[in-house]
C-alpha cells in the first residue's frame, strides 16, 4: 500500500491497473526523502545565510514532537502490517485502512513526518527548517497526496470515496 493509502478492512475494489497503467500511485518521490531533502536544504541555506534563532529555546518541545510523531508512525505502520499491505508508494495497495490512527486522519504518516520536521527545527533552533516546511507541504500535497488519492479512488472506488468522506485528510 502506498505511504498513506489507508485501509483497514476493505479489499480491492472496482478497478485494477489497466493495460498500460502501473498499479502504484506514481508519487514524485518517497515522502521521507522529500522531508529529509527540505531539512538538508535548510541547513545548506543556513551556511549561506545564517537564520535568526527562534525567539525562545524549545528543545523539550522538539523532543516531545519527535517522540509523539514516532509513536504515531509506529501505530500507523502496525495497521499496514495488520492489513497485510505495504506502505511503500512503489508497491500496489491491497486494502483501504480505516483503523487505528486512520480513523482520525487519512495521513498519519505524513503528519508524523511533519511533526518530526518541526521537532528538528525546535530542537536545533533552526528557523530555515520551519521556513522550508511550507514548500515541503506544497510538494507533498501536489506530488504525493493528490496522486495517491486519485490512485486509491481508481483502485478501490466507493470503498475509498466513502472513507474519504468520513475522515479528514490531516486532522
Amino acid at each position: 500500500m502506498s505511504e498513506e493509502s489507508g485501509g483497514g478492512a476493505a479489499s480491492a475494489g472496482p478497478a485494477s491497473a489497466s493495460a498500460g497503467e502501473k498499479d502504484v500511485p506514481g508519487v514524485i518521490a518517497r515522502p521521507p526523502l522529500i522531508y529529509l531533502t527540505a531539512i538538508i536544504a535548510a541547513y545548506v541555506l543556513g551556511w549561506v545565510w545564517v537564520p535568526p534563532p527562534l525567539p525562545v529555546r524549545l528543545e523539550p518541545v522538539g523532543w516531545g514532537l519527535i517522540a509523539g510523531a514516532l509513536a504515531l508512525m509506529l501505530w500507523a505502520g502496525q495497521e499496514f502490517r495488520k492489513a497485510g499491505t505495504s506502505f511503500h508508494p512503489t508497491e500496489p495497495d491491497t486494502a483501504v485502512i480505516a483503523t487505528g490512527p486512520y480513523r482520525f486522519t487519512r495521513n498519519p504518516l505524513y503528519i508524523g513526518l511533519t511533526l518530526i520536521t518541526v521537532g528538528v527545527a525546535l530542537l536545533k533552533n533552526h528557523a530555515w527548517v520551519l521556513v522550508l516546511l511550507a514548500p515541503t507541504l506544497f510538494v507533498m500535497h501536489h506530488g504525493v497526496i493528490l496522486r495517491e488519492e486519485r490512485y486509491l479512488e481508481r483502485k478501490f472506488g466507493a470503498a475509498y470515496t466513502d472513507y474519504k468522506a468520513k475522515v479528514r485528510r490531516w486532522i
